[in-house]
C-alpha cells in the first residue's frame, strides 16, 4: 500500500478544527511538468500543422508579398485585380491602419493562391509514375518527359527543407485498378504453378468472375477510393491484423538483430542506457516533425503516416477483434527483468534523462534481489495466446484494481525493455550462436516479451541487443528506419571503460515494481504458457551468412540484385520441394498516400522456365543465362507494377471484403484467398537514410531481421543485402511438418547462388567484354 500513499498528490479532510490539506510537493511538480511539456507539443504539432499545409511554399514567403503588396499600394499601383481597393472598400474606413489591413489581406490572398498552387502541381507530377519505367542500364536514355518531370519535381521538392509530413498532402492517392486488368494479371501469375485443365477452370472462374459479380464490387471499390485516403490501408489493418485470432507470437510480430560485426560494449546497462536515450531522441524528432522524410532518389517522397504510432502505442485484445491503441505522450517505459516488472521514469525536471543517469536507473534494477510476484513471471505469455482468450482474460482480472494500474502503464510506456540474463552471441564458426539470437528475438522464451507493444527492445548480458516489433501499426521499414538512427550514433556513445559517457547531474528516479493480484488468473496464464511454449518449440530458425559474394557481383551481372536472389530463391525451393509454390514478396506503396504494402509473386512464366532449364543438363549455359535474365526483367516489371499500385492482391482483398459486406458468394475470390503462401519472402531495407555511413563504419550493419512462416508447411525468409560480398537470409518453417527443413533450405540457397555465379562466370569468360578506351587511347 505505500505505493497508493504515494500517488497521491494532494488531499485534504474537514476536522473539528478546520480544514486539514495534505500535498505531495514533488508529485504536483511532476503533474504540473507533464501538463507544460503537453502545451508545447500542442503549439509545435499547431505550428507544424500551418507548415505542412502550405508546403511546398515557405510560411515566411508571406511577410515577403505583404512588403511587396504595401510597397505596391503606398507607391501608387494596383495590385494585382485591384485587390487592395476591393478590399478596402469593404472595410470600416480608409486610414491609415485599415489600409495596411487591406494590403495585408491581399497579400495573404495571393500567398495562398501560390501555395495551393504550388501544392497541387507537385500532387499532379507526383501522380507519374513513367519514370519507375525507366531502363537503368549502362548506355540506356532516358526519356525526356522524365527529364522535364525530374527538373520541376527537384524544384518543387527540395527548395525548402521537409519536415516528417510535409508531403502528407501532396502525395497521390492509390490508383484503383481494373478488375479485367487483374484478372489478366492474377492468370498469368498462376500458369506455372497450374496443369492445363485446372488452368482452364481458373480462366473460366476468372471470366464469370469479371462479367458478373466482379462489376457490381468494383463499383463500391470506386465509391471507397472516392471517399478514402486509401481505398485498402483501414481494411488491412483491421481485417489482416486486428481481426486475426491467432498468436502474435510468431505468427505476426517479427525481430531485428544487431549489428553483429561491432561490439560496441559488452555492458549491459551501459548499452540499454543508450539505446534507450537514442529512441526517445528518435520520438521527439517524431513528435516534433523534425525528422526528414526518406526520399527515393533524394526528391520522391514516400508517405509518413506510419511513423506517427512508432512510440506509446499498443495492440488491444477484443473478443471479436483487437484495436490499436496510440497515446498523444508517455513519460515512462516499462522494463522487464527476471520476471519482474518496472515502471521507470524517463523525464525529470522537464528534461530527458541522459544515457548516464539511464544506466544508473538500470543497474538498480539487475542489482535488484526482488523476485517475481504468483505468476508474475509468466504474466506476458497472455500476449502470447489465442487473442480472444487473452480478451476474455483481461475484461475478466485486468478491468479495475491494481492489475488494471499495472496494465494500464504497460500499454501506455514508450516502448517496452527486456533485460534477459542470457547473452546474445554470435560467431562465425559456430552457426549455430546466430540460429539462437534469432530465436530469442523472435520469440524468446514465450514469455519474456510483451507481444502486444509497438516494440519491446531485448538486451542481452554481454550488450547485445535486438528488438521484437508488433506488425499491426507498420511495417518493417520503419523499424528499419529506427534500427540506422540508433546505430548511426550509437558508436561514440561510450567510454573507454565500455560505460556511457558523462556523469549524472542529479540522483534519477528509481524505478518501482509494478504490483499484481495475479492468484484469480494463474489457471489462465498457465494455459497461456503452455501454448506459448508449444509456439516456440514448433518453430525452427537459420540465420544464414553468405559471405561469397552480394550486390556487387550481381550488379556486374546487370541484373537487379532483388531480382536475382528471388530467382536463387525459386531454384532452391524447386530442389527442396520438387515444384513450384505460390511465393509472396513484400513490396511497399508508399509512394502514395497512407500506402503500406502490395504482393510481388516471383513465381512467373519465366521464373518457372529457367528453373527447368537449370534442372535440365542438356540445357546450354547461354539459354540459361538469357532465361535468367528474361525472368529478372520479368520479376522487375511485377515489382514496379506493385509499387505503382497495378497489383494483384490488394486489390482481390478488397473486393473479396467488399463480397463479404454485401453476403455474396464468389468461388473465384473464395479460391484464390485461400491459396497458401508456401514461400514468404521480405528484403529488409538499409540505408534508408545518410544516417548510417557505411564507408566509414563498413561494421555498423544490422543482420536484418526475419519472421515465422506463414504457412505450416511453409518457408519464412527475410534477407538483407548488406554490401558487395555480404548477405543475411532469416530462415524460418514449422518443425512439426516433415517437408520443410531450414537447414537444408538454406544449403539449397548456397547452391543456388552458388550455380548462378558459376553460370554468369561461364558466360563472361565465354563472352568477354572488349576493353572500353579512354580519350588519352589506353584502356580501361
Amino acid at each position: 500500500m505505500a505505493e497508493a500513499h504515494s500517488a497521491v498528490a494532494f488531499s485534504f479532510a474537514i476536522t473539528h478544527e478546520g480544514f486539514d490539506i495534505n500535498y505531495d510537493h514533488e508529485v504536483l511538480n511532476l503533474v504540473f511538468n507533464s501538463g507544460v511539456r503537453s502545451w508545447k507539443k500542442r503549439v509545435a504539432r499547431a505550428r507544424n500543422g500551418i507548415r505542412n499545409g502550405v508546403y511546398p511554399a515557405h510560411i515566411q514567403s508571406l511577410w515577403l508579398i505583404t512588403a511587396i503588396a504595401l510597397g505596391l499600394h503606398f507607391a501608387g499601383y494596383n495590385a494585382p485585380f485591384n485587390l487592395t481597393n476591393r478590399i478596402l472598400v469593404h472595410l470600416p474606413s480608409n486610414t491609415m491602419n485599415w489600409q495596411i489591413c487591406a494590403c495585408f489581406l491581399t497579400a495573404l490572398a495571393i500567398w495562398l493562391s501560390i501555395c495551393f498552387t504550388m501544392r497541387y502541381t507537385l500532387k499532379l507530377l507526383l501522380i507519374y509514375k513513367g519514370w519507375m519505367y525507366e531502363s537503368r542500364a549502362p548506355g540506356s536514355r532516358v526519356s525526356l518527359p522524365t527529364i522535364l518531370w525530374v527538373a520541376v519535381v527537384r524544384v518543387l521538392s527540395t527548395w525548402n527543407k521537409p519536415s516528417l509530413y510535409s508531403f502528407q498532402g501532396s502525395l497521390p492517392r492509390l490508383p484503383l485498378p481494373s478488375v479485367h486488368d487483374t484478372m489478366a494479371r492474377y492468370l498469368r501469375s498462376v500458369r506455372p504453378l497450374l496443369d492445363d485443365a485446372n488452368y482452364e477452370r481458373m480462366q473460366g472462374l476468372a471470366k464469370e468472375f469479371e462479367q458478373t459479380i466482379g462489376r457490381k464490387l468494383q463499383l463500391y471499390l470506386v465509391l471507397k477510393s472516392w471517399t478514402s485516403t486509401n481505398y485498402v490501408s483501414d481494411w488491412w489493418e483491421e481485417y489482416v491484423y486486428l481481426r486475426g485470432r491467432s498468436p502474435l507470437c510468431v505468427n505476426s510480430n517479427f525481430y531485428g538483430t544487431d549489428a553483429i560485426f561491432m561490439n560496441l560494449t559488452s555492458i549491459q546497462s551501459a548499452r540499454a542506457a543508450n539505446v534507450i536515450s537514442l529512441l526517445l531522441n528518435f520520438r521527439r524528432l517524431i513528435e516534433h516533425q523534425e525528422l526528414q522524410p526518406i526520399m527515393v532518389q533524394g526528391m520522391i517522397p514516400l508517405c509518413s503516416w506510419q511513423y506517427e504510432r512508432t512510440f506509446n502505442t499498443a495492440r488491444v485484445p477484443g473478443l471479436e477483434t483487437d484495436r490499436i491503441v496510440h497515446y498523444r505522450d508517455s513519460n515512462h517505459i516499462v522494463v522487464l527483468h527476471k520476471g519482474c516488472y518496472y515502471k521507470m521514469t524517463i523525464y525529470h525536471k522537464g528534461r530527458i534523462l541522459r544515457p548516464c543517469e539511464l544506466q544508473v536507473q538500470i543497474e538498480s534494477i539487475l542489482e535488484s534481489k526482488a523476485t517475481p510476484l504468483d505468476g508474475e513471471e509468466c504474466l506476458a505469455a497472455l500476449t502470447a495466446w489465442n487473442r480472444s482468450k487473452w480478451a476474455e482474460a483481461r475484461n475478466t482480472f485486468f478491468a479495475r484494481g491494481i492489475n488494471h494500474v499495472s496494465l494500464h502503464a504497460i500499454e501506455s510506456a514508450a516502448f517496452v525493455l527486456s533485460l534477459d540474463d542470457e547473452p546474445f552471441e554470435f560467431d562465425l564458426e559456430r552457426p549455430e550462436l546466430l540460429d539462437s539470437f534469432g530465436k530469442k528475438l523472435l520469440h524468446g522464451n514465450g514469455y519474456n516479451r510483451w507481444f502486444d507493444k509497438c516494440f519491446t527492445v531485448c538486451v542481452g548480458t554481454n550488450g547485445r541487443v535486438g528488438f521484437n516489433a508488433e506488425h499491426t501499426w507498420a511495417d518493417a521499414p520503419v523499424m528499419g528506419h529506427v534500427w540506422e538512427y540508433i546505430f548511426g550514433d550509437d558508436i561514440d556513445g561510450y567510454d573507454e571503460t565500455g560505460n556511457t559517457k558523462g556523469t549524472p547531474e542529479f540522483t534519477p528516479p528509481t524505478p518501482t515494481r509494478l504490483n499484481w493480484d495475479l492468484k484469480p488468473c494463474l489457471p489462465q496464464i498457465e494455459e497461456a504458457t503452455i501454448c506459448a511454449t508449444k509456439l516456440v518449440n514448433e518453430v525452427d530458425l537459420r540465420i544464414l551468412v553468405h559471405r561469397e559474394y552480394g550486390k556487387g557481383f550481381m550488379k556486374k551481372c546487370r541484373l537487379s540484385p532483388d531480382a536475382y536472389i528471388q530467382m536463387a530463391l525459386q531454384l532452391a525451393y524447386y530442389r527442396d520441394a520438387g515444384r513450384f509454390s505460390l511465393t509472396y514478396e513484400a513490396s511497399m506503396t508508399r509512394l502514395f498516400r497512407e500506402g503500406r504494402t502490395e504482393t510481388v509473386r516471383p513465381c512467373t512464366i519465366e521464373s518457372a522456365a529457367w528453373v527447368k532449364a537449370m534442372m535440365d543438363p542438356s540445357t546450354t549455359n547461354d539459354d540459361r543465362v538469357q532465361l535468367l535474365k528474361d525472368a529478372c526483367d520479368r520479376h522487375q516489371l511485377g515489382y514496379q507494377d506493385a509499387m505503382c499500385g497495378r497489383g494483384i492482391d490488394r486489390h482481390l482483398f478488397c473486393l473479396y471484403v467488399v463480397s463479404k459486406y454485401l453476403e455474396v458468394d464468389s468461388p473465384f475470390l473464395n479460391e484464390v484467398l485461400s491459396e497458401p503462401w508456401r514461400l514468404s519472402t521480405s528484403q529488409t531495407p538499409h540505408g534508408q537514410t545518410p544516417k548510417m555511413d557505411l564507408k566509414k563504419h563498413p561494421n555498423c550493419i544490422s543482420a536484418g531481421g526475419g519472421f515465422g512462416p506463414v504457412a505450416d508447411d511453409g518457408y519464412g525468409v527475410s534477407y538483407i543485402i548488406a554490401g558487395e560480398n555480404l548477405m543475411f537470409f532469416h530462415i524460418s518453417a514449422k518443425t512439426t511438418c516433415p517437408q520443410t527443413d531450414v537447414h537444408r533450405f538454406a544449403n539449397n540457397i548456397c547452391q543456388a547462388l552458388a550455380d548462378i555465379r558459376s553460370m554468369f562466370e561461364q558466360h563472361m569468360k565465354d563472352h568477354p567484354q572488349p576493353a572500353k578506351k579512354l580519350t588519352n587511347g589506353v584502356s580501361k
